[in-house]
């Protein structure tokens, strides 16, 4: 019989397994921090074309990792079931679904030149762009299976490894950049394919590493992960897709919302532009916060699922929630306290512009305090619902709140109301608490 545990034992419990998961979270933003410096020193052309190349690789990339994340609450619950055959099955067909998704949209970023060019790109721009997807696509497969093995043992209570291959993975790449890109220590300036050369290394050093731990590790033979990998197993393969798919089309739909407010900032103007782009970047570091954080509530409440223990899979729930809102309000304070400095440190005051940017920006990111409640509380409610394994209804909920409600909300607050960029980041905050409310009362609807 499983002891109760109280409130605040599942409150240690949750920052015990979610402070690694934040720590890899941040350690991959750094990853993507790593080229946009590095390729900002090189050229200003080069950084637009791999901001363009990147961002079509992510958006591709997040529909891919739903299978990903389905892996984890799948793994947490088989295990508390003493399930090691169903672990194994789930991870194995996981990582199929990956390599088989890896392949299957490789020619996008092959020919990803027409494609941008279509959207009214600049020709230079858009042949650079594929010059970096060309190799840069090569490594979908890969950082997908690592996606999974992450799942895999984060679920497993593994996340300091996890955290430790991602840190070491980013110092490869700082090093593979600085090699290849400028073309230090007698390697050959490569530029932009330099930047793709690096995160392909980075990927494949992820997987080798993350792969030999899984396989070799003592504790973790039992699962015999690999044995036999080549043979099918339909009915797991069906239940991680029908899991995972909502998860990566839900994933889809938050990340064309961000990319719809960029747009529609464009349309106000540079300086406003680039003000959001230093409001979405500040919002993105303590958003890893909440992402660390709900995916260890994610295991947690499948763990409690396959223990078929409702008490706990509400105190959990708790707990993750709880968590979340004090990360958002400590986040709120920072903003509010430092929205000067905090504008300041992604700007050369002594370009003529910087002064409007940042007195922009300041505003921006008065706003986007309201903004980190929300998005926390969405992604976290998200976790949740994953946790007991109900993706289908909470994607359409997801893309009602931020497409339906969210977008237009946006729209009508910066253009017909008049208050731009302020009013645009107001409607996604109104899109944000739509979502977290709509998925938390479905949450604690199901969890009753």
């Amino acid at each position: 019989m499983t002891v109760p545990m109280s409130n605040l034992t599942h409150a240690r419990e949750t920052l015990r397994l979610g402070l690694p998961l934040i720590g890899s979270s941040l350690a991959l933003m750094a990853l993507h921090v790593t080229d946009t410096v590095m390729l900002g020193w090189y050229g200003v052309l080069p950084l637009a074309a791999v901001v363009l190349g990147a961002s079509s690789f992510f958006i591709v990339y997040v529909l891919g990792s739903g299978f990903a994340k389905a892996v984890m609450p799948m793994v947490a619950a088989a295990l508390a079931q003493g399930d090691e055959a169903q672990v194994r099955r789930d991870t194995r067909m996981g990582i199929w679904l990956s390599i088989a998704y890896g392949v299957l949209v490789l020619p996008i970023f092959l020919w990803l030149g027409p494609i941008l060019l279509a959207l009214g790109q600049r020709p230079e721009v858009a042949a650079i762009a594929e010059d970096y997807t060309r190799i840069a696509g090569l490594g979908m497969a890969p950082v997908l299976i690592v996606t999974v093995l992450q799942s895999y043992l984060s679920a497993l209570h593994r996340a300091d490894v996890v955290l430790w291959v991602t840190l070491a993975s980013v110092g490869l790449k700082i090093v593979v950049n600085w090699a290849l890109i400028f073309g230090n220590w007698g390697f050959p300036e490569l530029g932009v394919q330099g930047a793709a050369l690096g995160t392909v290394a980075t990927q494949v050093l992820s997987l080798i590493l993350l792969a030999l731990y899984a396989g070799l590790r003592a504790e973790l033979r039992r699962f015999h992960l690999f044995q036999r990998f080549w043979r099918p197993d339909w009915q797991a393969l069906r239940q991680v897709f029908n899991l995972g798919m909502p998860i990566g089309l839900t994933g889809l739909a938050e990340g064309g919302l961000f990319q719809a407010s960029a747009l529609m900032m464009g349309w106000i103007g540079t300086v406003e532009l680039a003000a959001h782009g230093i409001a979405i970047e500040a919002t993105a570091l303590t958003f890893m916060l909440h992402v660390g954080l709900s995916s260890a509530a994610t295991i947690r409440i499948a763990r409690f699922v396959g223990q078929g223990d409702r008490q706990s899979v509400r105190q959990a729930a708790l707990a993750g929630i709880l968590l979340s809102v004090l990360v958002a309000l400590a986040s709120v304070a920072a903003f509010l306290i430092w929205t000067g400095p905090l504008v300041g440190l992604f700007l050369d005051m002594e370009n003529p512009e910087s002064a409007a940017i940042l007195s922009y920006g300041i505003k921006l990111l008065t706003v986007a305090a309201l903004f980190q409640l929300a998005d926390g509380m969405q992604v976290m409610a998200l976790s949740l619902l994953r946790g007991i394994r109900d993706t289908r209804v909470p994607m359409l909920l997801a893309v009602v709140s931020y497409w339906l409600v969210g977008i237009p909300c946006s729209y009508v607050l910066a253009f017909p109301l008049g208050y731009g960029g302020v009013g645009l980041w107001l409607g996604l905050v109104v899109g944000l608490f739509c979502a977290a409310g709509c998925l938390l009362w479905r949450f604690w609807r199901l969890a009753r």
